[in-house]
């Protein structure tokens, strides 16, 4: 059961004015399954993305990179679940540019205008073919309002579809930013199988799109892990079709710009949270927070060794305050100058561990009882200095071990 997460109501998603979804039942990997979605963008529409560090990067993310390298302006996005066409060498490019072949010519447009995003099982031929077929159903399907429908047919092993949606005003105009995701595990991203799609109808200077998107995941999904696997398919695009009406925003500086940055950012972070609720067999939701460090770099990288650490994970499932395991991971995180006896450890409110050492007021059973909470925060201060860093990551329990061991079942 996912941790305090429930699926997004539809009327609570607004439709963003210029994009239209569609979805269809390919038959990508089993049958009467809604694994096919196909989302049109109004020419003149600005796109940009973020995708996996993983040098081993699945087909639809090197031609992402390559069509919209091409700046010819990007007019569907095409996504199926069952397959990730990764593993798949240049079959794989091959039978991915088909699917944007295809797709452009029933839309009119050129190939290098569709984005093909792919998540499932890794190294089994894409079946170009049955995507084909089913596009002409997902376009009769297309409408402005298939926000909820899409976050639920890009699912893989989630539980719950995750989908979000801010309104706002600005210069008068109102402005709708509204976006979905799925994740569930394989998830550490570097960049973070996780796919995550945020739509606004501002108007907003394509120049300034690519620092946006960077901004955004770097708050959001970059800042989140299951497992520490990061995967060959991850991708987080933003999409900004100009239809709002209000003044262009040209400068990331401006009053208008810090609006829309916000809302970009609180639907980017309730997307990657909300992937990290669903993780796969997941009972508690964890903040790891890591202050007084010298930089931000160091303090995710002391946020990743907890949120990473099995140890520290399966403590969590059981509610077993062992919490010299967190303390080992502060110590192994790479940080060849820290001061141990500087370092104070908090479950919640709970003072855990003082200049390095177990704090003479600390009970068990006070951390017994923070432990047994669904959502729980560690907090670390390194006493180093004035940078602080988030992760949020979830407990690693026996179903997790059991959806992996079954996943191509």
């Amino acid at each position: 059961m996912p941790v305090n997460l429930q699926a997004p109501n539809p009327q609570d998603l607004h439709a963003v004015a210029g994009i239209e979804i569609g979805i269809a039942m390919a038959g990508v990997r089993k049958a009467n399954r809604r694994d096919l979605t196909v989302v049109t963008l109004d020419e003149g529409s600005s796109v940009a993305g973020v995708f996996t560090s993983n040098r081993f990067c699945a087909a639809p993310v090197q031609l992402c990179r390559t069509h919209l390298a091409a700046n010819v302006g990007t007019r569907a996005i095409l996504i199926n679940t069952g397959n990730a066409n990764a593993g798949t060498g240049e079959d794989g490019l091959v039978r991915a540019f088909s699917t944007c072949v295809a797709l452009a010519q029933h839309l009119e447009i050129a190939p290098e205008q569709v984005l093909p995003f792919s998540t499932g099982v890794i190294m089994e031929s894409l079946p170009n073919d049955r995507i084909e077929a089913g596009l002409p159903a997902a376009l009769a399907d297309l409408k402005a309002a298939h926000w909820a429908e899409a976050a639920e047919a890009i699912m893989t092993t989630d539980t719950v579809p995750k989908a979000a949606s801010r309104q706002l005003t600005i210069g008068g105009k109102v402005v709708n930013v509204t976006g979905i995701s799925k994740g569930a595990g394989m998830i550490r991203p570097n960049m973070a199988t996780m796919l995550g799609f945020i739509a606004t109808d501002a108007a907003i200077a394509p120049q300034l799109m690519q620092e946006l998107v960077r901004e955004a995941a770097d708050r959001s999904f970059n800042r989140i892990t299951i497992d520490g696997d990061t995967s060959t398919n991850d991708s987080f695009v933003l999409i900004a079709t100009h239809r709002a009406g209000n003044a262009p925003i040209t400068q990331l500086e401006s009053a208008d710009s810090a609006l829309l940055r916000e809302a970009v950012f609180a639907v980017a972070q309730q997307l990657a949270q909300a992937i990290v609720r669903d993780g796969e067999g997941a009972t508690k939701f964890i903040t790891v927070r890591i202050d007084g460090g010298k930089t931000k770099d160091e303090c995710r990288q002391v946020a990743y060794a907890i949120a990473h650490s099995p140890l520290v994970k399966t403590a969590f499932f059981a509610s077993d305050p062992n919490l010299g395991r967190i303390l080992a991971a502060v110590g192994y995180a790479g940080i060849a100058d820290l001061d141990q006896t500087k370092i104070d450890l908090f479950l919640d409110e709970v003072l855990v561990a003082k200049d390095g050492g177990r704090h003479p007021q600390y009970r068990e059973e006070d951390g017994q009882r923070v432990m047994k909470q669904s959502e729980i925060t560690v907090r670390v201060d390194l006493h180093r200095g004035p940078a602080h860093a988030t992760v949020w990551t979830c407990d690693l329990s026996y179903d997790y071990v059991k959806i992996n061991a079954d996943y191509r079942s």
